[in-house]
């Protein structure tokens, strides 16, 4: 099965509280397994099968933060 990579800009990222936060929320959506926070580049990289972008931005939402791209 085949993997897939999307990637957030979320800019309101800036200490490990954000990073935990977005990987807790993030890690819990169908089809991801893996989830990369970069506080210094304020990007977020999921990786998983069968992800649901709108799910994943949500996630993103629900852990306070908001998605530019």
């Amino acid at each position: 099965m085949s993997q897939s990579e999307l990637i957030y800009s979320v800019p309101g990222m800036s200490c490990e509280h954000c990073k935990t936060a977005i990987t807790n929320e993030v890690s819990a959506v169908d089809g991801v397994r893996a989830v990369e926070v970069d506080l210094e580049t304020k990007q977020v990289a999921v990786r998983g099968d069968a992800m649901s972008d709108e799910a994943v931005r949500a996630a993103i939402d629900e852990a306070g933060y908001d998605v530019t791209t």
